[in-house]
Formats: C-alpha cells, sequence, structure tokens
C-alpha cells in the first residue's frame, strides 16, 4: 500500500527525485497518466497500468485517446529521479515546487498549490470527512 505525502521540486530538466518508499512499493517501472479532471498526473505500477490498461479497452474511442496518448513510462535514475515529459508538465501545470502522494494503489503528482487547494476542499467540508471517517473506523 502506496501513502504519505512527499514535498519534492523539480530540476531545470523537468526530473524529480521520486520518494524511494513509493519507489519501493511501484517498482521500476512506472507509468505516467493525466488524470482526468484533476489536472494532476497519477503513477502506477508495471502490474497496475497492465490492469488498468485492460479495461481501458472496454471504454469509448475519445476516453481511450484520451489516456493512452499521455501514457509515459518512467524508469527511475541511479539518484531515483524520473523525468516528467513537457506535455505531462503543462497539463498538470507543474512548476518548480510540487507534492507527491501515495493513495494506496497509486501514487499521484501535484503541483504544490493545487494539492493545497485540494486539501482545502477537502476539509472544509468538516461534516462529510468526519462522516467518512467514522464510517472507516478512525
Amino acid at each position: 500500500m502506496l501513502c504519505g505525502e512527499y514535498q519534492h521540486s523539480l530540476d531545470p530538466k523537468g526530473r524529480v527525485n521520486f520518494p524511494s518508499k513509493l519507489r519501493e512499493g511501484l517498482g521500476e517501472r512506472i507509468f505516467l497518466v493525466r488524470a482526468p479532471g484533476n489536472r494532476c498526473l497519477l503513477v502506477y505500477s508495471y502490474d497496475g497500468w497492465s490492469e488498468l490498461k485492460n479495461k481501458l479497452r472496454q471504454q469509448p474511442g475519445d476516453i481511450q485517446r484520451f489516456l493512452s496518448s499521455s501514457v509515459f513510462e518512467a524508469e527511475p535514475d541511479k539518484q531515483g529521479r524520473i523525468l516528467i515529459p513537457p506535455a505531462l508538465r503543462e497539463y498538470a501545470e507543474l512548476d518548480r515546487e510540487i507534492t507527491i502522494i501515495g493513495v494506496l494503489e497509486r501514487a499521484e503528482i501535484w503541483s504544490r498549490e493545487r494539492w493545497n487547494e485540494k486539501l482545502d476542499s477537502v476539509t472544509m467540508d468538516a461534516d462529510k470527512l468526519s462522516k467518512a471517517m467514522d464510517e472507516l473506523g478512525f
């Protein structure tokens, strides 16, 4: 299970030191893909992407094109850095400061500003959050 929040910076070439705990959980071959609606990037392991790819085949052509055209396979270098291609950086509005989070079976890469906005929107709905935590047994 992937979890945690990590603050990192993109270097001028668009590389980021991907957190070692998340690399261990995802493996050496990871796949980056656009997250429709959230303007962040989803990060899957090889197995996770293979499973999703099979489900994607059942979707309409436009959805297949949108998601498949954005897939980028990244392998961490010896320093643990991955390259985020310009098109994906632009889509997710990634600037220098980014946040990488673990979300159970995948990771997500957010611009730090957008992630903070997302956190604020979730915590602003205290009743919904409290109810969910009660249902989960927290």
